[in-house]
């Protein structure tokens, strides 16, 4: 089978991905973590333009450590829209694959 050649489901021919990408059904988007704020909070810039707090899960704080300039996908909360809580962590290789495919919106591309 040709990776290169799939077609997803709605139809668009395209490159075969592999990376955990943002479900915008569950309003999740893309985010670079700016600084840490302590206490396992980040102050995240999102794809939207928006600063937000962002709250690192003990999940993820045991297994990958987050760093400024971090690429991050975020979940804002429906209660208030300036907070978050970080969903996933990119590696440095797969922010620059993103990058590469375009794939990053232009606002927070930087890799």
């Amino acid at each position: 089978m040709n990776r290169k050649n799939i077609t997803r489901k709605n139809g668009d021919e395209g490159e075969y991905i592999r990376l955990r990408l943002p479900k915008k059904h569950k309003k999740e988007m893309f985010a670079i973590a700016d600084r840490l704020m302590g206490g396992s909070r980040i102050n995240a810039v999102c794809e939207d333009g928006k600063s937000r707090m962002a709250r690192i899960p003990g999940k993820m704080k045991r297994r990958a450590r987050v760093r400024a300039g971090d690429l991050l996908i975020i979940q804002p909360w429906e209660i208030q829209n300036e907070k978050a809580d970080v969903v996933y962590r990119y590696t440095r290789t797969q922010a620059n694959t993103l990058s590469r495919r375009k794939i990053l919106p232009e606002e927070i591309d930087v890799f």
